[in-house]
């Protein structure tokens, strides 16, 4: 008997939701909404946080959304049985990896969920006894450091074409499946757009800042960003920067999701989050919340990174591994990613929900290859030299 994921799923239930979308008008920058039902911490867990808020497509006022993009019922049918080993929580992808098994008489995923490092070990550790045929990841670091180690295939090109070059690795080792970028949540009783810095390195020396700032050090998403920010201005600026935060006393949050909420609460009034988690407050809370979010550009405060895929090199069957990988790429897979955990669907044809810019209006800076995010030693090593962790 296949396995469940968490509550009962149907195809139908998937298709309705898939033919609506909230969008929610909220003021500030940049900002959309819809309702939800769990968080994704990024080492690919979920949670609640408290409780008080939540994500995915519920409540929320609802409109027409025409899919856009490949469906599914263009794409080759899928059977036999597929191991899946997901980075991604069960509470956000579940539901649509259920929809794409169900979709098929004759298909079965054999999923595995834990964090996407412990998955990497778990995979380097297993070798050629690895039952793993596709390893779906939360970033793009874990997929580069398996393609450095040998252990993906190069996916097609009819698989490769569907996202821009520089959301896949550039030998075709994996690709990537949905986005999110870098952000600054403020609140709008504090700040406006035009207090908020275009450069993130002008953070510390910016006085209307002190003791209104929050970070997640702890958090991967943070500290893949200190690690661009090591790549791009080097150790000693990072050094500094790290140390200039400090003195303007910011606050830290377990999580990033806690500092979307503090900043909505004034407890704060801006922070570093990854932008998702600022769409996820304002779903649940909905139009006068005092929260908005602003991009800086072309540096480590702009990254974007991509939550994406791979086959392995023990795939059984490596054309049905790379075609599941098809159809997360598909008009119904974007849009449920759009929908559901709020992040950028990578496929141009698809548009993200609400008022968030598109992927092409954002400035993330140019000298960075993804895959380079993975390497956080480094990154660890200066945050306790700094005291920071």
């Amino acid at each position: 008997m296949r396995e469940q994921h968490g509550a009962p799923r149907t195809r139908r239930r998937f298709l309705r939701a898939a033919t609506v979308a909230g969008v929610v008008g909220v003021a500030g920058c940049n900002t959309p909404g819809a309702d939800g039902n769990g968080t994704e911490t990024d080492d690919g867990t979920a949670g609640n946080g408290d409780g008080s808020e939540q994500i995915g497509s519920g409540s929320a006022p609802f409109g027409d959304r025409e899919l856009t993009g490949v469906p599914m019922s263009e794409m080759p049918d899928l059977e036999g049985e597929l191991t899946l080993y997901s980075g991604r929580g069960e509470a956000l992808v579940g539901e649509l990896i259920g929809f794409i098994e169900d979709r098929y008489p004759n298909f079965t995923v054999r999923p595995q969920y834990n964090s996407a490092a412990e998955l990497v070990n778990q995979i380097e550790i297993e070798g050629d006894n690895s039952p793993a045929d596709v390893f779906y990841s939360v970033n793009a670091g874990a997929l580069g450091r398996l393609a450095e180690g040998g252990r993906t295939q190069t996916l097609p090109q009819e698989v490769l074409e569907f996202v821009p070059e520089s959301f896949r690795a550039p030998d075709g080792a994996w690709i990537g499946t949905s986005g999110r970028a870098r952000s600054v949540p403020y609140n709008t009783d504090t700040f406006s757009a035009s207090d908020i810095p275009e450069d993130i390195m002008a953070f510390p020396e910016t006085d209307a800042f002190e003791g209104q700032l929050g970070w997640a050090p702890t958090y991967s998403s943070f500290q893949a960003f200190v690690t661009a920010m090591r790549i791009l201005e080097g150790d000693d600026a990072t050094r500094e920067w790290l140390a200039g935060m400090q003195e303007l006393g910011v606050s830290q949050y377990g999580d990033e999701f806690q500092i979307a909420r503090a900043v909505a609460d004034g407890e704060i009034a801006a922070g570093l989050t990854n932008h998702y988690y600022i769409q996820r407050v304002l779903a649940r809370r909905g139009e006068g919340t005092p929260l908005a979010t602003a991009f800086t550009r072309n540096d480590a405060g702009a990254v974007f990174n991509v939550a994406g895929a791979c086959v392995l090199d023990t795939a059984e069957d490596d054309t049905l591994a790379s075609n599941f990988v098809r159809h997360l790429l598909s008009a119904e897979a974007q849009d449920y990613f759009a929908r559901t955990t709020f992040e950028y669907p990578l496929v141009p044809e698809v548009e993200p929900i609400g008022e968030l810019p598109r992927i092409d209006e954002l400035n993330p800076p140019e000298d960075i290859d993804l895959s380079q995010l993975s390497d956080l030693e480094g990154t660890i090593d200066l945050l306790r030299e700094t005291g920071v962790l």
